[in-house]
């Protein structure tokens, strides 16, 4: 009945990976917070906020990095309660169901399209709210949801992060992409 922290995470090899700076490294940071959640993890922290490759801010601008938009959003979005997502890790999607963050009555996914070249498809009953995080080339320090590049507004504001209204029935995943959903 303890509960488990991760105190320390990110792509930290010997100071840093080159990868963890860029876009590739949300696949491996947003599957590690599903499995660590599946896995019955309360908390993980990312190692550092700002320095090295892995910071989630540049520490020369101090501009939100990739991995800082994952974390944003996975925050904003998936809350505590953990659910089975009844999708097994197959065709190249990786599924996690988690209750809605502020919302006990509703529910937010979390799909990742590994395949680079492939778009996958999923049926959803019920419409959502889609957010799905790309970037071309996918070594790329610059992210886009839903089509649009994350960049910081005047006076460093974030800039909305709206989803899109998706209406039940089949959804195109992109190639190399990751989706949240709120239904």
């Amino acid at each position: 009945g303890t509960p488990i922290w991760l105190t320390e995470t990110a792509d930290t090899v010997c100071g840093g990976n080159p990868w963890a700076k860029t876009f590739l490294d949300n696949f491996r940071y947003l599957d590690q917070l599903g499995r660590l959640a599946q896995a019955g993890v309360q908390v993980v922290m990312h190692n550092t906020l700002c320095a090295s490759d892995y910071g989630l801010l540049d520490e020369a601008s101090f501009l939100p990095r990739p991995n800082y938009w994952a974390a944003l959003l996975w925050g904003r979005l998936m809350g505590e309660t953990v659910f089975d997502p009844a999708a097994p890790d197959a065709d190249g999607l990786r599924v996690y169901a988690h209750r809605q963050r502020d919302r006990a009555d509703a529910m937010a996914l979390l799909i990742l399209n590994l395949d680079r070249k492939a778009p996958r498809s999923v049926a959803l009953a019920v419409p959502s709210e889609r957010y799905t995080l790309s970037a071309e080339p996918l070594d790329s320090g610059e992210v886009m949801l839903n089509g649009t590049a994350l960049r910081l507004g005047a006076g460093d504001a974030l800039p909305p992060l709206d989803g899109v209204a998706m209406p039940a029935g089949p959804m195109t995943l992109p190639p190399a992409s990751i989706t949240f959903l709120k239904l």
